[in-house]
């Protein structure tokens, strides 16, 4: 599994759909921090 790759995805969508990470995070869950991880892949 490539995680860098799964993250420009997640990048690409919250994007699409307008959300700041912060507004993503909120809908889902998880702090903004979470977010700018998962889309950095670390």
């Amino acid at each position: 599994m490539d995680l860098k790759k799964i993250g420009k995805f997640i990048a690409f969508l919250r994007k699409e759909n307008g959300y700041t990470q912060e507004q993503l995070g909120e809908k889902i869950g998880v702090t903004n921090k979470t977010i700018s991880r998962w889309e950095t892949g670390v």
